[in-house]
């Protein structure tokens, strides 16, 4: 399917349509000194989430019970865990282990994916 044949779907609350294809750097914009966040899917068992921050915004420092993948879809930024930072351009992607302390430091705008999955963890 040619790019030009796909719909470039709305922002809001709700999910991404199931059987939808998607441009999935689309699916946010930036918005100026924000975090933009939509998700694409969300179960008990795991989470899809994209994300478009604004220049000078990141994600402060947490831990998170659960293995979280992150892949920047638009511009770069720099990804800390456990003290180990690792600058990641578009396309490319890290796993942020389960209980270890990590932040996003941002490297002007971008956008980035966060899955997480649950499964395994209860």
């Amino acid at each position: 399917m040619d790019t030009k044949e796909l719909e470039k779907l709305p922002t809001g609350n709700g999910e991404v349509g199931k059987g939808e294809a998607h441009i999935i750097v689309e699916l946010i914009e930036y918005e100026h000194n924000a975090v933009v966040t939509k998700s694409i899917m969300k179960k008990t068992t795991g989470s899809i989430n994209a994300q478009a921050f604004a220049t000078g915004e990141g994600l402060n420092e947490k831990i998170s019970p659960f293995d979280t993948y992150v892949q920047v879809i638009d511009g770069s930024a720099i990804i800390e865990i456990d003290g180990k930072a690792t600058k990641l351009e578009t396309g490319q992607g890290i796993l942020i282990p389960a209980h270890q302390p990590s932040h996003i430091d941002p490297n002007g705008r971008f956008k980035l994916l966060l899955t997480v999955i649950k499964s395994g963890y209860e």
